[in-house]
């Protein structure tokens, strides 16, 4: 760990912070932090920004409710510059959009970017919309017994994969399972925050079993 004081702020005493979505990966804000904002945010596990039009410290949410707490804060190479890791209580944009990056400006022809939460905001399209001819759709339309029945399919598959020691088939399979079981997430009403929550409730209780056999 890095002291606050190796931290080069700039002539204004200011340190840029680029918040991201603990959950999405996705950045939220690009905001500034003086030593004493983050002081503060360091205080109160939650983000606390320097105002530079109103040249005051601005702790993220007060007003809003929209709290952003802090997983971890991170500095770059040369220590100019901040990547800060939230968990959010909701929009970070002042607009209520849920990134202050909503503009595109380019995109590739050729590369895409993927994300579970990207996939799960595709198939939760896919059940508003229903395009025909999606299988996607099809499985909406069949209902939670089919949608089941599939997860039931491809778990099997995943375990006569891994049988085999087929790695490529194993993670062709797993594959398969993971955007059923999203598609069950999507007709439950289940988000992938709902799953990272409680995987990380989980690996806090495995880190402190952990802990407790390694003192005895």
């Amino acid at each position: 760990m890095i002291n606050i004081d190796e931290l080069k702020f700039d002539e204004k005493g200011l340190i840029p912070a680029i918040v991201v979505d603990s959950v999405t990966k996705k950045v939220l804000t690009l905001a500034y932090m003086s030593k004493e904002s983050l002081a503060v945010s360091m205080e109160k596990g939650l983000t606390c920004f320097y105002s530079r039009s109103r040249q005051e410290l601005w702790l993220k949410g007060e007003t809003s409710g929209n709290y952003q707490h802090i997983v971890s804060i991170t500095a770059d190479c040369d220590k100019d510059a901040l990547v800060v890791v939230v968990e959010k209580d909701g929009p970070a944009c002042h607009t209520g959009s849920d990134s202050c990056f909503t503009n595109p400006v380019w995109n590739s022809e050729t590369l895409q970017e993927f994300s579970l939460q990207g996939l799960y905001d595709m198939l939760v399209g896919r059940n508003q919309t229903r395009p025909e001819g999606s299988y996607t759709t099809y499985l909406f339309e069949k209902g939670i017994d089919k949608i089941l029945k599939k997860v039931g399919e491809e778990c099997t598959e995943v375990i006569i994969a891994g049988k085999a020691d087929d790695k490529k088939e194993t993670v062709y399979e797993l594959a398969d399972l993971a955007y059923h079981a999203m598609v069950l997430m999507v007709q439950m009403g289940i988000s992938v925050e709902d799953i990272h929550k409680e995987l990380a409730s989980r690996h806090i209780i495995d880190h402190k079993v952990k802990q407790e056999k390694m003192t005895k």
